[in-house]
């Protein structure tokens, strides 16, 4: 590497320990120098060379730092993240970015300003059945799309104790946290919707947070696309239902990646990084040039060191950023409407402006 940069990471919970430490001392150019822990040094088991600290003004402070990384409950995003630009850093963020739009785009013109990158972690872009599933749309494998349902389902029945989720706390709830991956990935395949209609609940006894949802986003050429996750799915249906006017693509399981990174594997350890057994490989049924076709569709390789490879070619000026934080403040703006069609109970169609970056 021409030039190595030294990462302060704020956070190590599940989302530090799991998704960035792991990912960031894979990616060559990239030193995790220091970690923020409010009261363990528990980084240092996988990461003996990290200095820990308990302040978070020993990372902003520090001038050695080049990145710094936010990995801490949603409602503390927006203040971390502007004392991070504010002393010059350059800066990921957990998803969702922020709590609020208003709060997202004071961000973006802070780092502007400071001519800083500033990306959020959308991380399941670089999934492996996201990956196909984008394949096989821009190549019109199923001819014109007209329906996408798209599911993060999970069984918690009972509530998790002793985490932030749980809480009724700014910014928490399923919406926030898998819907923005699910609104993030429409948005990369079909663009700015037209109108969103959404149907939020709170389901399993004693919650106090959202934790099911379905979002239907309306497009033009009559496309349909519908994201739905919860909490209480037991035997979980397809992850991916795509309907096309020459075929249909369907694609069960979740990618590996998280699995495995919770399990203690790293990437890099061997070839099959992010590889999906043939068992949950997509059924594709489709006319391809006159030709009926049904079969299995190999899962492409999914890589989350994509994202953080892309960060640091941003910071030294190799390539544009991938995940640019209007992009997730378009997520954000689409999530706070997605409450607005709840509270209202109706269908709320976009006027010019909706997603008008305000200046």
């Amino acid at each position: 590497m021409d030039r190595i940069l030294n990462v302060g990471l704020i956070g190590f919970g599940m989302a530090g320990q799991a998704f960035h430490a792991p990912i960031i001392t894979a990616v060559p150019g990239l030193r995790l120098k220091t970690v923020v822990e409010r009261k363990t040094s528990k980084s240092k088991e996988d990461y003996p060379w990290v200095e820990v600290v308990h302040d978070v003004e020993d990372v902003f402070t520090d001038d050695s730092i080049d990145l710094i990384v936010v990995a801490t409950p949603n409602e503390t995003h927006f203040n971390y993240v502007r004392q991070a630009l504010e002393q010059g850093k350059h800066v990921v963020v957990e998803k969702p970015f922020s709590v609020t739009s208003q709060e997202a785009a004071a961000l973006i013109r802070l780092a502007r300003s400071k001519k800083r990158i500033l990306s959020v972690y959308q991380n399941r872009r670089w999934d492996g059945d996201f990956l196909t599933v984008r394949q096989v749309i821009e190549q019109g494998i199923l001819g014109r799309l007209t329906e996408y349902e798209a599911h993060f389902d999970k069984y918690l029945e009972t509530l998790r104790p002793n985490t932030w989720k749980e809480k009724p706390l700014p910014g928490s709830g399923i919406v926030y946290d898998l819907g923005s991956h699910l609104l993030d990935q429409a948005q990369m395949l079909f663009g700015i919707p037209l109108s969103v209609t959404a149907d939020i609940r709170s389901h399993r006894e004693g919650t106090e947070i959202e934790d099911y949802f379905e979002i239907q986003l309306g497009y033009q050429n009559s496309l349909k696309v519908t994201l739905k996750a919860s909490m209480l799915v037991r035997e979980p249906g397809p992850h991916f239902l795509l309907h096309g006017t020459k075929g249909s693509f369907l694609k069960y399981g979740i990618d590996p990646q998280e699995a495995a990174l919770r399990g203690g594997r790293r990437p890099g350890e061997d070839s099959n990084w992010g590889a999906e057994p043939e068992s949950l490989w997509g059924k594709l049924n489709t006319e391809i040039s006159g030709t009926h076709f049904v079969g299995k569709l190999e899962t492409k390789l999914g890589d989350y060191r994509a994202y953080y490879r892309n960060v640091y070619e941003a910071i030294t000026g190799k390539s544009n950023l991938q995940v640019k934080p209007e992009q997730a403040w378009i997520t954000i703006r689409l999530i706070e409407l997605a409450y607005k069609s709840q509270a209202e109970g109706k269908t709320i169609v976009f006027g010019e402006g909706t997603f008008q970056l305000p200046e």
